[in-house]
């Protein structure tokens, strides 16, 4: 019995890179960016004001801070505006009073109140 020696395969020629190539992946790259951002961007329905004349009222006091953040959770990003309402201690080291409320940004609802004293 003869065992030949395997075939060699012809040497490959690298793959040129085309103008047309390097067009169509930068285009494709700019198209997923701006879908991702107009994604993102078309759930929040809610503006930063109206997020914080709703939680407002969960404060129970005067605030004389207001902080807001847009902060998305869960496995979809879900928007919601975190909205904290503070006053800084006497002694000038922490709050006195911190209440912080989580707004969803999609219908305005309260979600979450947090009372810290």
């Amino acid at each position: 019995m003869r065992i030949d020696p395997p075939a060699e395969e012809p040497p490959r020629r690298p793959m040129r890179v085309t103008p047309r190539g390097v067009i169509a992946v930068v285009a494709l790259a700019l198209l997923t960016f701006v879908a991702a951002q107009s994604c993102q961007q078309a759930q929040v329905e809610i503006s930063q004001e109206a997020a914080i004349e709703a939680a407002r009222p969960e404060a129970g006091f005067e605030p004389q801070r207001t902080q807001v953040r847009l902060v998305r959770q869960g496995l979809n990003g879900h928007p919601f505006w975190a909205v904290s309402f503070s006053i800084r201690a006497p002694s000038g080291d922490g709050y006195s009073r911190l209440t912080t409320v989580r707004v969803d940004a999609v219908n305005g609802r309260v979600a979450s109140v947090n009372r810290e004293r």
